[in-house]
């Protein structure tokens, strides 16, 4: 039939849409699945955060066990992972030797001042939206090892919606985000004296890898140039009208102690939040970024 991110083909459009709309999730709390342990995940548990990613790009696990010990979820995060075929880390500056980047509130360093390792809210975006189109981030895990005291809830929106809702809007809309040159971050000197170079795409593509849609996008204000246009600042705005909208499909949650979210790179906020200063109680996240995607295929391959 074609692919239904292709503009002109409206019939395979309406089948897909049809079809994702029927079978998508209706509340975050359809989206947690309870995993005894990350570090020896039955077939099951396993299958249902699979099918989860199939019909929503995400999944919020939740840990009975095991999951609350920053070294214990050190040594397993990265082996769960695998298990969705999530194996080809992003290179990060801050990452550890298990591939994770702690988020915590950080006073002094390197990583002193980015907008993740404060307590300041954190606009929609997708992960690693800085990267040119030719180094996509398709998967990420956020794992919760503490929570904050008060605030940092998380939004969760699937790409796939936000393309439906753009479409049924204006087909226009998502022809101006997918055009290669809507949206540039400019060129970034890293603390180490490294130059990030200018990164220039559309917003939604087709991933030559996997067919699958692919979004590049951030709220941010600062340092983004988009494409000069009225079709742009239309398509842009109207994203934006989305994101602010109380849409039943757009869900908000506040991640707890060895809960954690696997997913295809979905977009996500971040509200401020309240620290607890005392040792061992300050708010802390790890995250991973993987080039490949979640891989869909059945339990008993695993």
């Amino acid at each position: 039939m074609g692919s239904p991110f292709d503009l002109a083909n409206d019939a395979a459009y309406r089948a897909w849409r049809d079809e994702k709309l029927a079978n998508f999730p209706k509340s975050a709390a359809e989206l947690i699945v309870e995993v005894g342990n990350i570090g020896a995940v039955t077939a099951a548990e396993r299958a249902a955060i699979v099918e989860l990613n199939a019909r929503a790009n995400m999944a919020i696990y939740r840990c009975r066990s095991h999951c609350d010990d920053p070294a214990t979820v050190r040594q397993r995060l990265r082996a769960f992972a695998g298990i969705f075929g999530l194996r080809h880390l992003e290179a990060h500056r801050s990452m550890d030797e298990e591939g994770l980047v702690a988020l915590e509130v950080v006073r002094e360093g390197g990583r002193h001042g980015f907008i993740p390792y404060t307590d300041k809210p954190i606009r929609w975006h997708t992960d690693g939206y800085y990267n040119p189109p030719e180094a996509p981030i398709r998967a990420m895990l956020l794992h919760c090892v503490r929570p904050a005291a008060e605030g940092g809830e998380n939004g969760l929106f699937d790409p796939e919606i936000a393309y439906i809702r753009l479409r049924d809007r204006d087909p226009a809309l998502v022809k101006a985000l997918m055009h290669p040159g809507a949206m540039a971050i400019p060129e970034h000197v890293e603390p180490d004296g490294s130059t990030r170079p200018r990164a220039t795409g559309p917003v939604f593509s087709v991933d030559p890898v996997t067919d699958r849609l692919l979004m590049r996008f951030t709220e941010r204000k600062r340092n983004i140039d988009w494409r000069d246009g009225d079709e742009t600042t239309a398509a842009v705005a109207a994203l934006r009208d989305i994101l602010q909208s109380d849409d039943p499909l757009l869900f908000r949650y506040r991640l707890g102690a060895g809960e954690g979210v696997i997913c295809n790179n979905v977009l996500h906020d971040r509200t401020g939040f309240v620290d607890d200063h005392r040792p061992g109680r300050t708010r802390l996240y790890f995250r991973a970024r993987y080039i490949d995607r979640i891989e869909v295929r059945s339990a008993a391959a695993a």
